[in-house]
């Protein structure tokens, strides 16, 4: 179907951005209904990941937006990226997450934690696409609590050897590089950079998903992998290094999630116009109003949290529990209001002719992901109580 997609602004929000945002999104949000949206519903019931958008993502800047000029990145702040991460997981989650994951878990982390050999090699080819990432962090047997990876290496003189093995890695199986977090022989938390083609690496894609099936997911499996030294970034030691990753991560999503709402509210409202039951459209039921009026109530909540969000992002005051909280809230919202949209219409919602379906099974994942759902809860009730509830 034609892609009619119009966004919801019931509180005027764009109003509160600027020109240059606008664009920013405008540019995006063309992208997404030009390349994204005429393929994705096959792509998703093929269950591949659409690989030919890469250097589209690229072109356009959704590698890295943050990430500073001289390096390849686009120099823009927070509230550009966000309202980038909303437009692209309007049209599918798993495309955002590609683009979440190479710039906040991959570019994020060399420029911040890597030195200038390793952000000049990096950064410009991972911008435009040239280079794709992953990033390692959850282990099989460890997810909430990263703490307890097992993956580790050992030093052995101009390089060391790694072994281990990660799970659930969005992009795993065609990236050509891999931010792996990793025990040093003293238990520390140290970051390597693995590049595909290092014996003993590989990257076995997991099968059999009924959700993000336009993603590609994989493990990565470490059997005595030499890792050259200077691929260890230098300038973080410990979990901060991740968990600062995953807090620029959750900001994305915490967009991204809302545009996946928006899309079913905006679906289920236009469709709910056209359908005829009873002699009338169903959009003049009360019961279909009831649906429609408190998801357009729910998506302005979150879109003006989000607005606060990135504002204190941008003057670098933006805390993770706040994001934490913005992550959790997106995620629940738009999985109720994928719900919604999918009862008003009917049996038709489960179709690959609408996007409600797929967007609902993609957000079973995104609630999961990059801490779930409960974990989110409890940091917030860290945050208020100064009682640690989750160990």
């Amino acid at each position: 179907m034609q892609d009619l997609f119009q966004s919801p602004d019931y509180f005027g929000i764009d109003e509160l951005l600027t020109t240059e945002q606008l664009m920013v999104r405008t540019v995006v949000r063309d992208f997404v209904k030009k390349e994204i949206s005429p393929i994705i519903e096959d792509a998703c019931q093929q269950a591949v990941f659409p690989q030919q958008i890469i250097k589209g993502l690229g072109a356009v800047g959704c590698f890295g937006p943050t990430i500073p000029l001289e390096y390849g990145g686009g120099g823009m702040d927070y509230m550009s990226y966000g309202l980038m991460m909303q437009e692209l997981e309007r049209g599918d989650s798993g495309v955002r997450s590609t683009a979440s994951v190479q710039g906040s878990l991959v570019m994020f982390p060399i420029y911040g934690f890597g030195n200038e050999a390793q952000k000049r090699k990096y950064l410009p080819k991972l911008a435009t696409g040239e280079w794709m990432g992953c990033f390692g962090l959850t282990e099989p047997d460890f997810g909430s609590n990263p703490a307890g990876m097992r993956t580790h290496y050992k030093d052995a003189g101009d390089h060391v050897v790694l072994n281990g093995a990660k799970m659930w890695i969005s992009n795993a199986p065609f990236a050509d590089i891999a931010v792996v977090w990793a025990k040093d022989e003293e238990g520390k938390v140290r970051g390597l950079i693995v590049e595909r083609g290092m014996e003993g690496f590989t990257t076995p894609e997991i099968k059999g998903k009924w959700s993000l099936r336009a993603s590609a997911t994989g493990e990565l499996v470490f059997d005595n992998v030499k890792v050259p030294k200077e691929n260890i970034l230098p300038n973080v030691v410990g979990l901060r290094g991740p968990l600062s990753c995953l807090s620029s991560a959750r900001f994305g999503i915490a967009w991204g999630a809302i545009g996946a709402a928006m899309d079913c509210y905006d679906a289920a409202l236009r469709y709910a116009k056209q359908r005829i039951q009873f002699d009338r459209p169903i959009a003049g039921f009360q019961l279909t109003q009831k649906k429609l009026a408190e998801m357009i109530t729910e998506i302005s909540k979150a879109q003006l949290m989000n607005w606060r969000l990135a504002v204190l992002r941008d003057q670098n005051k933006a805390t993770p529990a706040q994001i934490s909280m913005a992550k959790r809230n997106a995620c629940d919202t738009a999985l109720h209001i994928a719900r919604e949209a999918r009862q008003i219409l009917g049996g038709m919602g489960i179709t690959g002719e609408y996007p409600i379906m797929r967007h609902m099974m993609n957000l079973e994942s995104v609630i999961t992901y990059e801490g779930t759902h409960d974990i989110h809860l409890l940091i917030t009730g860290q945050d208020i109580t100064g009682i640690n509830a989750i160990s």
